[in-house]
Parts: structure tokens; C-alpha cells; sequence
């Protein structure tokens, strides 16, 4: 696994219930700012097989980027069911919900 990719997986499996990150947000952490895609590809590729939580990735807006309504449903009722409320078009306040690695506290 590539540096870059294993810093991504890293870092989507230590997001906490009830917070997400955005995909630019983790690529900057990872140490590419401009690789926000690249992680979208990491997440689609590797979630099943490292367990990640893929629901708690959202877009740099605060929504649920997927267009596909089943996929996007399944997100949206994960998330709800963490306690993180997104509106009827899949948007949710990342100032509420954004999770800061090493600034805010792991939850338990």
C-alpha cells in the first residue's frame, strides 16, 4: 500500500461515531491538499476491505456526495443513526459535526 494510502485509510478509520471529515480535508491530513479525489477512489476501493466507515465522508459543503438514491439513503440513515442529522437533501452542519483529529477529544 502506497504512503498516501495508508494515511487515508488511517485516518477515515479513526473518524468517531457521531463526526465526519471531508474528502479534502483528509486528503490535506494525508499530505496531498489537492488530492480530494484520489480519496474518493481509496474510499470506493477499500472500505469493504478494511472496514471502514465510509458514511462518516462527506463532501467539502457538508453533504453526502453519493447520487445514487439507494446509496445515498443508506448513507444518510447511517449517519442519522450515529446522531448526526443531515436535512432531506443529505446536508449537515460540519461546524456541529466535523471531526478535528488531535484538537477534538476522542469520544468514547
Amino acid at each position: 500500500m502506497q504512503p498516501f494510502t495508508e494515511r487515508v485509510v488511517g485516518l477515515i478509520g479513526a473518524i468517531p461515531a457521531g463526526h465526519v471529515m471531508t474528502y479534502g480535508q483528509i486528503a490535506a491530513l494525508a499530505g496531498s491538499p489537492r488530492g480530494a479525489r484520489q480519496v474518493v477512489r481509496i474510499l470506493h476501493s477499500l472500505s469493504a476491505k478494511h472496514g471502514l466507515p465510509w458514511h462518516r465522508v462527506v463532501n467539502g459543503k457538508g453533504e453526502v456526495a453519493i447520487r445514487e438514491d439507494e446509496s445515498r439513503f443508506v448513507q444518510m440513515m447511517l449517519l442519522s443513526d450515529e446522531g448526526v442529522e443531515t436535512d432531506d437533501r443529505g446536508r449537515l452542519d460540519l461546524g456541529r459535526y466535523q471531526y478535528h483529529p488531535g484538537q477534538d477529544a476522542p469520544l468514547e
